[in-house]
Order: structure tokens, then C-alpha cells, then sequence
């Protein structure tokens, strides 16, 4: 269950399970992050909660999204009274329909990030087979006909299609409708199509888009989740003490710069040996603590937590590389566009990014879970990143501050390199160049 910072009444932060807020502070605080994000606007996008008494929360009408507090937060009685400081929102009448469709959703999102616009009033639907794990988190997406915002024509347009089972719906010349269990995890959702739109819509701008098959899809039924053998900590360390605030430090900045998103995005950091800690599964990334992250101990899990699924890699390249002690798994969304086209990325753009990224080998889809061994063969001083085929990044550094450097560089190349394929054609470092550059920041090795 993740957790939540709020605020008690002399502003001091504190943190709950997200599942024990109340439904307004819920809103306020998934308001917040699409807002943040920028995928709603300051009137635009709705957020609703149906409580176990049968009653509907939701943000209010007319109210600036960007400033929502709880107080603004609007309950429909189940007997039709409203109560709060505000009108409910103008689309309560969809989510009321999708409540009165499907009895086990208990939370409906609505926003108009401009990614899925762009693919609604296209007529469109983005791929769910860009990258893995994609189906499991999202579902089957489909397309309800245009009708007028508010208007009980549209929440019957809506409701139709999540009376299917269908709990992610694009709508005509509009935005996304997501019904979930929790706001959470419709925001979950919500936060993963998003990515997926951006990241078709970038990639179609670069070259010929590969979404996976079949097949590969069925291949990761191969990646499950992980049920080591645990042993019970007798203690923590200074140095892991230390480890482990860095760690939870970057792992917020990354999600800021949206580098890693709720739900995905593995760090780790070597302790002594090949043990280390790494992030957990299915634990929000934004308000991650330092106890949340897992100890790894030859091969153990640290009892009663559960490591990323990739632990089994982490733990192999640093059984094979002495000079990595930090791996960071991500999907930047500049740099993905190069994993899910047949364009390849080339570091020669600046000085700093050879320096830092020197050659990136890209490796087929499945890799880093079919052949855990001949990934972790692939990572040297010469390249300190791998790219997996439709599914991620993997960023090595002698410590996690560089690898961070490395992820972030990446990232900032790769934006480079799209937004200069606008301009022209692009003229890379030269190779007399490049020899200048190995021996002059001793490079050669």
C-alpha cells in the first residue's frame, strides 16, 4: 500500500497509507501530482472517490486545480444531497454512471494530458505493446463517441464501455476517463498510458516504431516476482544508514524529473561484496522511505519485504563487475524513444555526453531477465549502459551519484538528438576528435 505526506494542523508532515486518507486529502493529493505534471489544466480534469457508505467525493466545479484543498473537496450523498463549500464537478454525472456500471471500481480520474488528446482527436488508440507490463498495469483501453462535457449522453457513452470490463476509456475530442479500486492505481494507470502516448508520439517523429509481439509479450509471463530465501537483519550500518538517505533522495529527484514514474524504475547501491539494497515492488516512488528499501545478503531478502525483480540481475553484475557499485533501471522517456525504434543513439553529440555515456549496446527484448548473465557481460568502463529492446534502460556508476549523472545525461543527449533531427542533419563528434577526448579524460582503458 503506498504511502502519503500530508500535513497535521501545525504543518508538520506526516506520512499514511494512502488507502486510510480521507477521500479528500486522496484528491488533493493525486490533484496535485497530474497538475505537477502538467497533464491537467486549471480548470480542467476530475477526480472522484466513492467511500464505503455508498457516498461520492469529488473535486469541485470552477475551482483552480492548482491550488485544491480539502475543503474545497464536494460529497454526493448516496441519497443525492450535496454537501461542501463548492458545486461538484460539471462531469459528476459520468462517474456516477461508471459507479452505477461497476460496483467494484471505487475511484474515476479524468484529465486531458495533451498526449492522449492528441490521440482522441486523431481517432486513435496508443499501443499498450510498446513496452512490458504495460497490459497488466493499464488493461484494454477503448473509445467512447463524442458527447457534450456534462451531459448524461456522455456518462452513458462512458459507462457503456466500463460496463465491458474495460477500465481505461479515451474519449472522442476529449481526454481519458481511468476507474480503478483506488485513485491510486487509476493514477497508476493513468501516469502509464500517458507515458505510453508521449512515448509513441516521440518515437513516430524519429524512425520505424517496433511494438512488441505476441510472443515477446508472452515471454515476460517468464519475469514474476521474486521469492528469495529471506534471513533477518541484526543491524544497520553507518555506510548503509548513509546508502540508503542518497538513495531515497534520487529516487524523489528522479520521479520529479519524471525519469522514473510511480510504479517503475530500480535503484541499487552495493554495500560490501555483492550485497546491497534496492528499491521494493509495487511501492511508490514519489514517497518512498528509507526503510522501504531491501537488503540483499548473499543472495537473502531482508524478511517481510519484497525486492524489484530484477534483484537477481543487480546481484549478478555486481558479482561480475568490481568497478560498478550502483545500478539504476529506468525508462527516460527522450532515451526509450531509441529502444522502441530502429534508430540508433550515438553519445558524439557533446563532449561531456561521450565522456559519461560512451558507447550504449542495445540488446534484445527479454535479455535482461532470459540471459541475466550475458547482460551483466555487457557492462564495462567503455559501456557503462545497456538499452533493452521495448523495455528499459540499465545505468551503471562507480557510485549511485554517477550513475545518476550518467541516467541524467542520457536523457538530456537524447533530447538533443530528437530535437536536432527538426533542424538538420546531425554532424557527430569525428573520430580524431573522439581519440582527443579518450586521451585527454584517460578514456582509452
Amino acid at each position: 500500500m503506498p504511502l502519503a505526506v500530508i500535513s497535521d494542523s501545525e504543518g508538520k508532515v506526516i506520512f499514511m497509507k494512502f488507502d486510510f486518507l480521507h477521500p479528500a486529502d486522496q484528491i488533493v493529493m493525486i490533484m496535485d501530482r497530474i497538475y505537477a505534471h502538467g497533464m491537467t489544466t486549471t480548470s480542467g480534469g476530475n477526480l472522484s472517490v466513492k467511500d464505503d457508505d455508498g457516498d461520492i467525493w469529488i473535486s469541485p466545479a470552477g475551482v483552480d486545480k492548482g491550488s485544491l484543498t480539502r475543503k474545497d473537496i464536494v460529497c454526493v450523498k448516496a441519497n443525492g444531497t450535496v454537501e461542501g463549500i463548492h458545486r461538484p464537478s460539471s462531469e459528476f454525472p459520468f462517474h456516477k454512471s461508471i459507479y452505477q456500471k461497476r460496483a467494484d471500481l471505487k475511484a474515476v480520474l479524468h484529465a486531458h494530458p495533451p498526449a492522449l488528446v492528441a490521440f482522441s482527436i486523431v481517432r486513435k488508440m496508443p499501443s499498450i505493446d510498446l513496452l512490458p507490463d504495460i497490459r497488466e498495469v493499464c488493461g484494454q483501453v477503448a473509445m467512447a463517441e463524442y458527447g457534450l462535457p456534462g451531459s448524461v449522453d456522455l456518462g452513458e457513452k462512458i459507462a457503456e464501455k466500463f460496463s465491458k470490463g474495460i477500465n481505461s476509456v479515451l474519449l472522442e475530442n476529449h481526454g481519458i476517463v481511468v476507474g480503478a479500486g483506488t485513485l491510486f492505481k487509476a493514477f497508476m494507470s493513468f501516469e502509464t498510458l500517458d507515458f505510453c502516448a508521449r512515448l509513441e508520439i516521440a518515437a513516430n517523429r524519429m524512425g520505424s516504431v517496433q511494438f512488441l509481439s505476441q510472443r515477446q509479450l508472452a515471454l515476460t509471463s517468464q519475469k514474476k516476482d521474486l521469492l528469495p530465501e529471506t534471513f533477518r537483519p541484526t543491524g544497520v550500518s553507518s555506510a548503509e544508514r548513509a546508502a540508503r538517505r542518497e538513495m531515497v533522495e534520487l529516487i524523489h529527484r528522479a520521479y520529479t524529473q519524471r525519469l522514473i514514474s510511480s510504479s517503475q524504475g530500480t535503484f541499487s547501491n552495493r554495500t560490501n561484496g555483492s550485497n546491497f539494497i534496492i528499491t521494493p515492488v509495487n511501492l511508490d516512488r514519489k514517497y518512498l522511505q528509507v526503510e522501504d528499501l531491501v537488503r540483499i545478503e548473499n543472495g537473502k531478502c531482508e524478511l517481510g519485504k519484497f525486492p524489484s525483480r530484477s534483484m537477481r540481475l543487480h546481484q549478478k553484475i555486481y558479482e561480475k563487475c568490481p568497478e560498478i557499485n550502483s545500478i539504476i533501471i529506468a525508462h527516460p522517456p527522450s532515451m526509450m524513444v531509441f529502444a522502441v525504434t530502429d534508430v540508433p543513439f550515438d553519445s558524439r553529440t557533446i563532449p561531456e555526453s561521450y565522456i559519461l555515456l560512451r558507447a550504449i549496446t542495445k540488446m534484445p527484448f527479454g535479455s535482461n531477465f532470459l540471459d541475466i548473465d550475458g547482460t551483466a557481460d555487457q557492462l564495462s568502463a567503455k559501456t557503462p549502459i545497456v538499452m533493452m529492446s521495448n523495455d528499459c534502460f540499465i545505468v551503471t556508476g562507480h557510485t549511485l551519484l554517477s550513475a545518476f549523472d550518467r541516467l541524467e545525461v542520457a536523457e538530456y543527449s537524447a533530447k538533443a538528438i530528437i530535437s536536432a533531427r527538426s533542424l538538420g542533419a546531425i554532424i557527430s563528434i569525428n573520430d580524431c576528435q573522439v581519440a582527443e577526448l579518450e586521451k585527454a579524460f584517460h578514456l582509452e582503458s
